[in-house]
């Protein structure tokens, strides 16, 4: 099936309307009519090939909510008219430890929702920027968010997940304090987990314009990292710390926060490496410096059931599908609060049709 979507022809090429292929549905697949999809920094530094291996032409998206149109006569979890989503991951090998263990994301033979190999024509898998996507129906997701919050919802299959994740994993809640590092899309979603789960909240930012902000999310406290007194006065009382900057910045400022046995986690993936932390900072104290990566499909899910249960969904800046490459430096100036989501609605008719 022919459909309309956006992407790119070249690293330097805007993302522009073009028409893509879907497979026909399998006997375990389901295809979805997308209605939103989340704009995630990953998109842009995929599909300017700010990192190694952009295939093209990319269509970006991996923050992916709309309802099933149709499903393989195999598929019995879903139904034609059921909202759902789709997050970074669309197919793993299903066979080593890491998919019996629901942790697809760190199967070596993840495919991922868009830049992936795939038999799929063009032989890479392409994203949410589009009207459509069929998806084995291992990955795809229930959503029992209200319909009217889907667009708020889309931004969880990604940013969500991506702090989720390490938060449930270093057991973060009620008598740990937790440090958010950074006040953007992945670390807005952190700040309310993080408070949801019950723990001490302290945000982090280089901008006192931020403080209210990040109050209003759910943090107890606001530290502006550039002040060293506010930093000082919580050096060595943090059990962990999420780290959530896509920049490279001195990571001992914040490993000093930490208490004896305290782990800060990376989930930020910025275009260039940071600057290599103090190791006597780490052998001090028995600190950890670690990292996580998006999160499994079960435990995908989980989030999603949580954010439903505790009404958490994205704060979210609503853009149209042509409006995307201005959407793009607006988010390299920070300049969105917290993230932008596609009307993907918006792919028929004028958007279809005008420039990029």
């Amino acid at each position: 099936m022919t459909i309309k979507a956006y992407g790119a022809h070249a690293g330097d090429k805007p993302l522009e309307p073009i028409d893509i292929t879907r497979r026909a549905t399998g006997a375990h697949d389901v295809r979805i009519d997308i209605a939103f999809c989340g704009v995630c920094h990953s998109d842009l530094h995929q599909v300017r090939a700010e990192w190694a291996g952009t295939r093209f032409p990319c269509v970006p998206g991996h923050e992916i909510v709309g309802r099933v149109s149709a499903v393989g006569p195999d598929v019995s979890a879903f139904k034609p008219g059921d909202l759902v989503g789709i997050g970074c991951i669309v197919d793993s090998c299903r066979g080593c430890d890491e998919c019996a263990d629901g942790l697809e994301n760190y199967c070596d033979g993840m495919v991922g929702t868009y830049n992936s190999p795939t038999p799929d024509a063009p032989g890479h898998t392409l994203g949410g920027y589009s009207q459509q996507i069929v998806v084995h129906e291992r990955y795809v997701l229930r959503i029992r968010h209200g319909e009217d919050q889907l667009a708020a919802v889309a931004p969880l299959l990604c940013a969500g997940i991506t702090t989720w994740s390490p938060l449930r994993h270093w057991q973060v809640g009620p008598g740990k304090k937790v440090g958010v590092v950074g006040i953007g899309g992945l670390g807005h979603m952190g700040i309310k987990l993080a408070h949801a789960l019950g723990a001490h909240v302290v945000a982090f930012t280089t901008s006192e314009s931020k403080r209210e902000a990040a109050l209003v999310l759910g943090a107890d406290e606001v530290v502006v990292s550039r002040n060293a007194g506010e930093m000082a006065a919580h050096r060595k009382s943090f059990d962990f710390i999420l780290n959530t900057v896509a920049a490279p910045h001195d990571l001992d400022a914040f490993l000093a926060l930490l208490k004896r046995d305290g782990t800060m986690t990376l989930v930020g993936a910025p275009a260039t490496p940071h600057p290599s932390p103090n190791v006597f900072s780490l052998i001090a104290k028995r600190r950890s410096l670690a990292g996580s990566l998006i999160g499994g499909i079960p435990e995908t899910q989980e989030m999603l059931d949580f954010c439903a249960e505790h009404g958490i969904v994205a704060d979210i800046e609503m853009i149209r599908m042509d409006e995307i490459n201005a959407a793009y430096e607006r988010m390299l100036k920070g300049d969105v609060k917290y993230r932008f989501v596609i009307d993907n609605a918006s792919l028929a008719g004028d958007a279809a049709s005008a420039g990029g």
